[in-house]
């Protein structure tokens, strides 16, 4: 691989790190101290986190839809 190769796909890795990063702890402030970003890092898997994301984003448009304030 060229030089700028290897620049781009290291930017594209730290950008898809900071992207996951920014989920984990949006799904911390969400979930109101039920998961700490320990638990999301470093003892859940990859599916329950997944699970739990949808879980979170399903609640997100029920309450949307109910015109209940989503503090």
């Amino acid at each position: 691989m060229k030089e700028s190769d290897i620049e781009e796909y290291l930017t594209r890795l730290e950008e898809g790190i900071k992207s996951y990063k920014s989920q984990l702890y949006r799904m911390c402030w969400y979930m109101r101290g039920g998961v700490t970003i320990d638990n999301l890092l470093f003892d859940l898997s990859l599916e329950d986190i997944q699970i739990m994301n949808q879980i979170v984003q399903d609640n997100i448009e029920i309450t949307k839809k109910s015109g209940m304030p989503l503090i």
